[in-house]
């Protein structure tokens, strides 16, 4: 697990800790040592701890004037044991909504289990980007389904075309924003 690390061929154009409207402005990476794990592995220290236990992330890029970010996510995401929607909806989604951010590409690889609960973090950060969208990018089968099964289709993207952009580290980061904007307008239109 050590070995995972978050996306960073798009750090020329942003780094979150460089930027003082992310919730991760000012940190400082140690890369000689290795300090958070998920269940005794290791991972690697450019994932940013958001208080859960299980579950990480990284803003790859944000862009206040699209209104869009990337947030790349690793590790287990279970609300039934540790809440962690509410951990990312408190320090992650709730600092960027504040910064009139809307829509939120959610790129999901590295999830290795959903653990499901009720909606109630899914329905407010659905509200707080009334004219937006949170749309979940190459996240594993299994995951999506346990997503339906606790109905959070109704707020976020997911699956279909979505599950197809394997691509994306390959393009710029607006590149990527255009392409996911244009397929969930097709959804939505």
């Amino acid at each position: 697990m050590h070995e995972i690390e978050p996306f960073y061929n798009w750090e020329k154009w942003y780094t979150a800790s460089d930027d003082p409207n992310s919730p991760f402005f000012g940190r400082v990476y140690n890369m000689t040592q290795y300090t958070n794990t998920i269940y005794g592995y290791y991972i690697h220290p450019l994932w940013d701890e958001i208080g859960s236990e299980t579950l990480y992330c990284k803003i790859l890029f944000a862009d206040y004037e699209r209104r869009f970010v990337v947030i790349e996510l690793f590790g287990e995401w279970n609300d039934t044991l540790h809440n962690d929607i509410m951990y990312l909806k408190r320090q992650v989604i709730d600092p960027l909504v504040n910064e009139n951010i809307n829509k939120f590409i959610l790129v999901g690889e590295n999830i290795l289990n959903f653990h499901g609960s009720d909606d109630s973090y899914y329905e407010e950060w659905f509200e707080d980007v009334e004219d937006g969208w949170i749309a979940a990018v190459n996240f594993r089968d299994f995951v999506e389904s346990e997503w339906k099964r606790y109905r959070l289709d109704y707020y976020m993207n997911f699956g279909g075309t979505l599950d197809e952009i394997d691509n994306w580290r390959t393009l710029k980061p607006v590149a990527f924003y255009d392409l996911v904007n244009s397929l969930i307008i097709r959804r939505l239109g």
